[in-house]
């Protein structure tokens, strides 16, 4: 009968039962194994490709572009070029030895009911105009909002149809997002964290993480930041000291191909 047949049951193949209609097998999936051993601060770092996940953050037009709102009021993208490039690199090995692929993008409601007054004064400081949800001169789209050109992904980055896309609105990918469930049913233990900003975003989502009790990695040659440069120095001291880990994402993909020691 068809009804004994097992089938998969579960939001992804990671955290899936086996059920028929007369059984259920609780026994999720378990994959193999992947170490791959690569240098890192503040101690070399073996850590499993089959339960990390890449997390890409604000990698989008408003941030990244030369177009965009933070070049619109004066700040530095000019990092954004070797940036998107090192991310580019390290996704087609990542994706091959099965890490999920998560992109967190900030993308408000039009309307902005989702942002309270002190997210918006971060940005908009007397309150004249200028943050988010606004208009940009010369642009139809407004700043950061969900739908627009500036909340899109910037060229030269593509998430693919088995990335997952998660959206904040806060400077934690974790606060008021489904970003914590998804990690758990895709059956995560190590995170990696690309983006911008480093010292803002990027490093707040990354604390959150490290709270949660996830093994949080930051890639330096994966983030940048439109802050001066002492603070890139205090967000890797952090990171190292206190949340998790600093390492490359060109030597873990290297170590994904070709499954040696880096």
């Amino acid at each position: 009968m068809s009804g004994d047949a097992m089938r998969l049951l579960g939001p992804t193949e990671r955290n899936s039962w086996r059920a028929s209609g007369r059984e259920v097998d609780l026994r999720r999936p378990v994959p193999a194994p992947r170490p791959v051993t690569v240098p890192a601060r503040p101690q070399r770092l073996t850590l499993d490709l089959s339960r990390t996940a890449l997390i890409v953050v604000d990698m989008q037009n408003d941030f990244c572009s030369p177009d965009g709102w933070l070049a619109s009021i004066g700040l530095d993208v000019s990092d954004a070029g070797s940036l998107i490039a090192s991310i580019a690199a390290m996704l087609p090995p990542l994706r091959a030895a099965g890490v999920p692929v998560v992109w967190l993008n900030w993308a408000s409601r039009p309307d902005r009911v989702d942002i309270p007054p002190n997210v918006l004064h971060a940005y908009d400081l007397a309150g004249t105009g200028g943050g988010i949800g606004s208009f940009l001169p010369g642009s139809d789209t407004p700043v950061l909002v969900e739908g627009g050109w500036g909340a899109a992904v910037v060229d030269g980055l593509e998430p693919l149809d088995g990335d997952v896309r998660v959206t904040k609105r806060r400077m934690s990918g974790f606060f008021d997002t489904p970003l914590d469930s998804v990690l758990r049913n895709l059956r995560v233990d190590t995170l990696l964290f690309t983006g911008v900003n480093a010292d803002q975003c990027v490093l707040a989502t990354l604390t959150d993480a490290a709270c949660l009790g996830y093994d949080a990695v930051l890639l330096e040659d994966g983030v940048s930041t439109t802050s001066p440069e002492f603070c890139m120095r205090a967000t890797l001291y952090n990171v190292e000291r206190c949340f998790g880990f600093v390492s490359r994402g060109a030597d873990i993909a290297a170590a994904a191909s070709g499954g040696a020691e880096v």
